[in-house]
């Protein structure tokens, strides 16, 4: 049997494994799971068997190195830090990788011996970045070949709570990494371009610097700019274009609130509190407000962020608890960024029967035949349940159907990569289909960056 090592179980491993062992009879597959928590292994691997879990710590070498020496070729389901110490030994032992994560320096640098070695090591093959990529590159292709000139590329994706789940006025719930959507946008400046024009949104400008996108059957969304757009113009050949921006999608008002977070300091993950442990939830919200002898928390908040009683976005502050006595933090040694998020679980975990929803938007602007045209293409995928959330299938699904293509052969140009070629993009895009993640593509007349007019830039 052909040997699959999946390093990691976490959350959007489940749906990787059930296809995988869906498939283990014809394609003659043994998979392992391995994990430092053995019981959630097991429990994924679902007494199946073609499928064993077993402990495994990547900081191991021994039971690393031994798990990647049976192998036939692993995936590594990891924070995107620890894939390194797996590559290493992929190459070791002549071993495809397949990772979610986007491509570290260190990764990219074993590129000239990955390829000596005939192996592929598959990297950002998730949502995004994932399907992202394969979906914007097989519009960019034909756009190509048709002759077209790109001039404008927008994309954006979100994580979001589904409209039968949407319950409170944040309009969001937690459906993946908390601690990523509390630090998001930190660490560096936006960067991007729009109409030739480069531009620049430091972080405390962030939340306040939103586009707006409308999704048929969806209603109305915002995005704010992801870290460095640019990036992408060698990785997609758009050296040229005149406007490139990348964001991440909410509904509408959620930016506006948590920019709110962000002046005051509560995103904050550089220093630790002090005594967060047996801290309030309410003098965790004093701890960032002016001291005064007579004004109550509430006030003094509501004239440090000149919120007036009547704006939704003091309900919004209310509706979290914040001003709340008796909830404690109960972390010691917290940062303000974590005891923020201590807060917003307690609001914002998804209930049993909540689903999530995943949004993804590509706007394509391009000139043929010396007429300017634009394809607007949008996927939305709601989970099934807890388990089978949108996010699971929109990350393993990829994962796992790449996984097969470079066992089987199908994928076979060596490297360090990303899913930007035809050879990569075709089949996996084509399957996804059969599991409901579809792009509805339209053309419409071309809007260019504004299209509510002006002459400014």
């Amino acid at each position: 049997m052909r040997q699959i090592l999946i390093i990691g179980a976490g959350k959007s491993t489940s749906v990787l494994i059930s296809y995988l062992l869906n498939k283990s009879e014809t394609e003659n597959l043994f998979l392992t799971i391995g994990d430092l928590d053995i019981e959630h292994a097991k429990k994924l691997s679902q007494d199946h068997e073609r499928c064993k879990a077993i402990v495994l710590d990547v900081f191991n070498k021994e039971s690393r190195e031994s798990a990647i020496k049976n192998a036939d070729i692993v995936i590594s389901m990891l924070p995107a830090r620890f894939h390194i110490e797996a590559a290493k030994d992929c190459i070791k032992f002549k071993k495809s990788l397949v990772t979610a994560s986007y491509v570290s320096k260190e990764m990219k640098a074993l590129d000239q011996e990955v390829k000596e070695n005939g192996l592929v090591f598959m990297n950002e093959i998730g949502v995004d970045p994932g399907i992202d990529h394969m979906s914007a590159m097989k519009v960019i292709d034909s756009i190509r070949d048709k002759g077209g000139k790109m001039i404008l590329f927008e994309s954006f994706t979100g994580g979001l709570v589904a409209p039968e789940s949407d319950t409170n006025l944040w309009n969001y719930k937690f459906t993946w990494n908390p601690r990523n959507v509390v630090v998001a946008g930190q660490g560096g400046v936006a960067e991007f371009i729009q109409e030739g024009k480069y531009k620049y949104i430091p972080y405390h400008r962030l939340f306040r610097r939103t586009e707006f996108l409308e999704v048929e059957g969806y209603g109305k969304f915002e995005g704010y700019a992801n870290r460095n757009s640019l990036d992408y113009r060698s990785v997609y050949g758009l050296e040229d274009i005149l406007t490139l921006y990348r964001g991440t999608i909410r509904r509408v008002g959620f930016s506006r609130a948590w920019n709110m977070f962000v002046q005051l300091g509560l995103t904050d993950d550089t220093y630790t509190m002090q005594d967060s442990m047996n801290m309030s939830y309410r003098d965790f919200i004093n701890s960032f407000l002016p001291y005064s002898p007579t004004d109550t928390v509430e006030l003094k908040l509501r004239h440090n962020l000149k919120i007036d009683q009547d704006d939704i976005m003091w309900d919004k502050l209310v509706e979290l608890d914040l001003f709340n006595k008796d909830k404690k933090i109960g972390l010691e040694n917290a940062t303000p960024a974590e005891a923020l998020q201590k807060i917003l679980s307690d609001k914002w975990t998804l209930a049993e029967d909540d689903k999530d929803m995943i949004v993804m938007y590509h706007k394509f602007g391009y000139e043929l035949n010396g007429e300017k045209k634009q394809i607007d293409s949008t996927m939305v995928l709601i989970g099934e349940d807890q388990t089978t959330t949108a996010m699971a299938k929109t990350v393993g699904l990829p994962v796992a159907i790449a996984t097969l293509a470079i066992l089987n052969k199908k994928i076979s140009t060596p490297g360090v990569q990303i899913p930007i070629t035809k050879e990569v993009y075709t089949p996996i895009l084509d399957e996804l289909e059969s599991h409901g993640i579809v792009f509805k593509e339209k053309e419409i007349e071309y809007l260019g960056y504004n299209p509510f007019g002006g002459v400014g830039n």
